[in-house]
């Protein structure tokens, strides 16, 4: 399964800043264009990984 996300992307005077709109805490302020990008995917993972280990603890604890 492919799971497809928005990224809104703004530029703020010298920075870009980001957020995915479906995930929250998925944000990141860089740079370029380029860099935010890579850095929203990384933040994306981080926080898919996070939830679903908060998942999985929160099943062996019922």
């Amino acid at each position: 399964m492919d799971a497809q996300f928005t990224a809104i992307v703004k530029k703020d005077g010298d920075w870009w800043i980001g957020w995915i709109e479906e995930v929250r805490g998925a944000n990141a302020q860089e740079a370029s264009k380029e860099e935010l990008l890579d850095s929203l995917r990384e933040a994306l993972q981080d926080v898919l990984e996070l939830n679903r280990e908060q998942a999985r603890q929160s099943l062996r604890s019922n």
